[in-house]
Parts: structure tokens; sequence; C-alpha cells
């Protein structure tokens, strides 16, 4: 199947869902895309077996789409750098010792805890399994989706100060989760004594360090070329060219193109709208990265929930994705518990902080994405179903419960006080 007909096939079933949702269903619109994407996907299942025809078109549509390339090298910069765009420096600086702490330490405790807690349940369960495996399941499913926490946060109403911690979170702990990943990964091919601790330092530092330095040094080149102009369709073109270069010369490079999509569009969309852009502009450069958004993250969801087809639905591995939601949920807790401990009087969180951010850490397509990039030695297919659980289940009670969940502990805390 040629990439026009997957693109076209995409977008007519992301419009028809997206109607279906906003006329009947009413539900936040990435949730209610991939709610319609699953049913849609379990529709095509009972066709299949009393005609193979639609079944088979379905598997071959979904088998000619590289899910991990899609997200992880096409979509993902366009969304984080439409998320990081409007995201306020002012209150990130407030934010920026407990962020930096939930985004590094935070992921890689997570992970530890994740991976340590489910090599012992796959023990108990009698299913035999390398403990780096389960590392490696630790930090694809630690890292939160950004894509999919500031899409249900929208709805939510959660307060700024909330907001801000999870979102802040979200874009940054993702490039972070990505590496913590990648150092596993190779340490799982290559054996523990091919890897030393300094090559394990360098390869984190390079990533993080040298995504933060391109998006900052591109970020500024950019903003100082559109201050040279006022044409909003060259400037918005600008912004487009920026994202895609930066993907481009980040990978060439062997640095974190998320993070430093991430820090170039927190700067531009910092410093443009004072300095750079007319009100037209920043209007046009708004509406215009807002669609990229909604249009992706459609796109997303529905291939969330058609990725259904490709899952090993057997009853084991249903019952392990099952049993690793409270896990994963529970690591989460324990690896948030300590850093809002320390910045809880210093920052004044709302209360229950940690209880919020456990529960509004949605896992999204970058877990997924991050699960189909493992070997088929590594535990593949079991790994890939009990993420694609833990992801539906995230997104879809986590998601649909987030809101109400806020609303009670302000309400809580207001009768208190």
């Amino acid at each position: 199947m040629d990439i026009f007909t997957i693109i076209t096939i995409l977008i007519v079933l992301s419009a028809a869902f997206a109607f279906i949702n906003t006329k009947f269903l009413k539900l936040p619109f990435t949730i209610g895309l991939m709610i319609i994407a699953i049913a849609f996907t379990v529709g095509i299942t009972l066709l299949g077996k009393i005609n193979h025809f639609f079944i088979d078109e379905a598997e071959l549509l979904i088998g000619s789409i590289d899910f991990e390339t899609a997200l992880l090298d096409v979509m993902l910069s366009f969304l984080l750098f439409a998320g990081a765009l409007h995201t306020k420096l002012d209150s990130l600086k407030a934010m920026k010792a407990p962020i930096a702490v939930f985004a590094t330490i935070g992921v890689v405790l997570s992970t530890f805890l994740v991976g340590t807690m489910m090599y012992y349940v796959f023990i108990l369960f009698g299913h035999e399994i390398n403990y780096i495996y389960c590392l490696l399941f630790g930090a694809l499913i630690s890292p939160t989706d950004p894509i999919a926490v500031l899409g249900i946060l929208k709805d939510a109403n959660a307060p700024k100060k909330l907001e801000v911690k999870i979102v802040g979170e979200s874009l940054f702990n993702d490039g972070v989760g990505v590496v913590v990943f990648l150092v596993i990964f190779k340490i799982a091919q290559q054996g523990i004594g091919a890897v030393d601790a300094g090559e394990v330092g360098l390869l984190f530092l390079e990533e993080v360090v040298g995504g933060i330095a391109l998006g900052l040094v591109t970020g500024w080149l950019t903003f100082r070329i559109m201050k040279l102009i006022d044409h909003y369709e060259t400037e918005v073109m600008i912004t487009l060219a920026l994202v895609m270069g930066l993907s481009g010369l980040a990978h060439y490079l062997h640095v974190s193109g998320p993070l430093a999509v991430v820090v170039a569009g927190i700067f531009i969309g910092n410093k443009s709208p004072k300095i750079a852009w007319s009100e037209t502009t920043h209007n046009y450069v708004d509406k215009f990265w807002e669609l990229i958004d909604v249009l992706l993250n459609a796109v997303l969801f529905v291939l969330i929930g058609l990725e259904l087809l490709i899952i090993t639905a057997s009853e084991e591995y249903l019952s392990l994705g099952l049993i690793a939601i409270p896990v994963a949920l529970l690591a989460r807790y324990l690896s948030l518990a300590g850093p809002v401990a320390i910045f809880d009087k210093k920052l004044d969180f709302i209360p229950k902080t940690s209880l919020i951010m456990t529960w509004g850490g949605i896992r999204g397509g970058i877990s997924i994405a991050l699960a189909l990039a493992l070997e088929p030695q590594m535990e593949r297919e079991l790994f890939l179903t009990v993420t694609y659980v833990i992801v539906v289940f995230s997104i879809i009670v986590q998601g649909l419960s987030i809101g109400p969940l806020v609303k009670k502990v302000l309400s809580k805390g207001r009768k208190q006080n």
C-alpha cells in the first residue's frame, strides 16, 4: 500500500471518527477518537469472521504503517513543538526544579521500580524472563506522553499550577525516557560487560545536554531571522522549516530531537510574540500549529485504536497487562512522592499533588512506539500487549476521570480551609 493511500485512509477515518465524537459521544477529543477507533477495529474483526476481506484489508493497512517511525521520527516533533509553543516560560521558571527532578530522577527511579516489580510478577506467573528486558519495559512505560497529557488536560480544567507541573514534566520526560530506553536497549543487545558506566554517562550527556543546546541555538537563530521581516506566510513557513530541519539535524548529530524541539518551541513561543511577530503573524502561527496539533493528534489516536489488530490477545498476556496497570501507577506514585515532599512547602503545591500527578500521568503512543522497537528475543509480543493494555486504560479511564478527581480534591481542600 503506497504512502498517499495510507495517509488518505487515516485522515478520512480521523475525520469520520471526529464527526461521530463531536456530534454524538461528545467525549474529550483524543479519548473519543481512540474509543471509536477501538470499536471500529473490533467491528472489523467480527466482520472478518464472516468475510476475510475486511480483516485482510485492515491488516494490510496496519502492516504498511511503521508506527515507531511514524510517531518517533515524524509526528512527535510537530506535536511537541505545538505544545511547547504555548508553554509560558514564567510558569515553567517557578517550577523548574521539581520539573527537572520529575523528568530525570523520577523517570529513572520509575524505570527500576516498574522493571523490578514486573520481574517478580512474571516469576510468580511462571514466566521466566531476563531482568534487563523488564528494565526495558520499565523505561518505555515510565515517561508520560505529552501528546496525550496536553490534549486531556485542556478538557479537565486543571489549576494552572498543576497543569504547568504535569505538562512541563511530560514535555521533558519523554526525551529523557527515550534516552534511558536507548541505554538499556544497548545493554540488552550487547550485554552488561560490553557497556561501561562512562559510555552510558557520555551517551546520556550527549543526548540530553546536546538536545537542549541545539534547541536553544536553533530557536535563537530562528527568532532573529523572523525579527528581520513582517510577513506572516513566510514566518509560518519558517517555524515549519525549523521543526523539520531540527529533527533531521538532531538525528545527524546524535542528540535528543524531542528535547531540542521542546526547547526551541518554548524559546520562540515566549520571545517572538513580544518582539519578532506582529499581531497578525502571532495569530496565524498560533492557528497553524493548533491545526497541526489537532490533525496529528486525531491520526495518532486513531492509529493507537487500530493497533489492536496486531496485539497478541492471549489470556496470559492480557492478565499480565491488567496486573501491570497498578504496578505502573504505584511506581509513578513512589517516584513522585520524594520530589513532591521536598518542594511541597517551598512552592505551595495543591493538596494531593502526588496522587493527581500519578493519575494525570497519561501513557500514550510513545510507549507503544518504543515497545514496537523491541527485538523479538526481548519478549516483544508480551511487552507490546502489556503496554497496549496500560495505554488504553491510561487514556480512557485516567483521561476521563482526571477532571472529576481534580475538582474533588480541590473542593475538599477548600472545605478544610
